[in-house]
C-alpha cells in the first residue's frame, strides 16, 4: 500500500488556511498556491537519489552531490498549472508534461482530452500535480496514462485531499505515494471536498 505523507509544517498549514478563505481574491490565491507548492516540493523531493562527481571550488577540489534521477513535472489541467512554477523553481532542469482531464458533472467521472509527456518519462521521477484530490478519478486515470508510457516512479502531489480520493488512488495504484497539504472531512453529494476551498481552477484563474 502506498504511503500518504500529510504535511504538518506550520507554514503550510497557515497558508492553506488563508487559501481556503472565500474572501481570498484570485491574485492572493495564486500567490498562496505557489508558496504552498514550493514548500510541498521541498518535502516530496527529500529522498531523490544523488550521485557524486568531483568539482573545483575557488579554494580547491571536493566532491559534489547531484540529483541522479531526472524529474518530470506533470500538472493535471487546468488547476495543476498553479503548482508548476513553484516546482520548476526547485528543479529548473525538470521536463514538463501536461494531462488534460475534466470531470463530467453528471457522472463525476474524468474525461480525457489531452496527454503530452516528455519522451523519456519512463526514466524520470514523475511529480503529478493537482491542487485537489476529490473523488480520485482524475488522479487515478492520469497515473494510468503515465504508466502506459513506461513510468514506474510516480508521486501524486495535492494541496487538499478527501479520504475518498486517497482511498481510490491507493486501491488502483498502491505503488504511488501521495503527498498532501491537508486531508479534509469528506466529499459532498456533488463530489466537492468539504470544507475544501471550492473550485481550485476557478479561483486560480478568476473564472468564478
Amino acid at each position: 500500500m502506498s504511503t500518504v505523507h500529510v504535511m504538518d509544517h506550520p507554514l503550510i498549514m497557515h497558508k492553506i488556511s488563508i487559501l481556503r478563505d472565500k474572501n481570498t481574491d484570485t491574485k492572493e490565491f495564486r500567490k498562496l498556491a505557489y508558496e504552498i507548492s514550493l514548500l510541498m516540493g521541498y518535502e516530496c523531493t527529500r529522498d531523490l537519489t544523488l550521485v557524486e562527481h568531483p568539482i573545483e571550488t575557488p579554494m580547491g577540489a571536493t566532491v559534489g552531490h547531484f540529483i541522479d534521477k531526472q524529474v518530470a513535472i506533470v500538472p493535471i489541467l487546468r488547476a495543476g498549472l498553479g503548482m508548476v512554477d513553484a516546482m520548476l523553481e526547485l528543479v529548473p532542469a525538470a521536463r514538463v508534461g501536461h494531462i488534460g482531464l475534466y470531470r463530467d458533472h453528471d457522472t463525476l467521472q474524468p474525461v480525457e482530452y489531452y496527454c503530452k509527456l516528455p519522451p523519456d518519462v519512463a526514466q524520470r521521477q514523475v511529480l503529478l500535480l493537482d491542487p485537489m484530490l476529490a473523488t480520485g478519478g482524475s488522479a487515478a486515470d492520469s497515473i494510468t496514462m503515465i504508466k502506459r508510457r513506461g513510468a514506474t516512479n510516480i508521486r501524486l502531489v495535492n494541496i487538499i485531499a478527501a479520504p475518498e480520493g486517497i482511498a481510490r488512488v491507493q486501491e488502483e495504484h498502491p505503488d504511488v505515494d501521495i503527498y498532501v497539504g491537508a486531508v479534509d472531512e469528506k466529499l459532498n453529494e456533488i463530489g466537492y471536498i468539504v470544507p475544501g476551498l471550492g473550485d481550485a481552477g476557478d479561483r486560480l484563474f478568476g473564472t468564478l
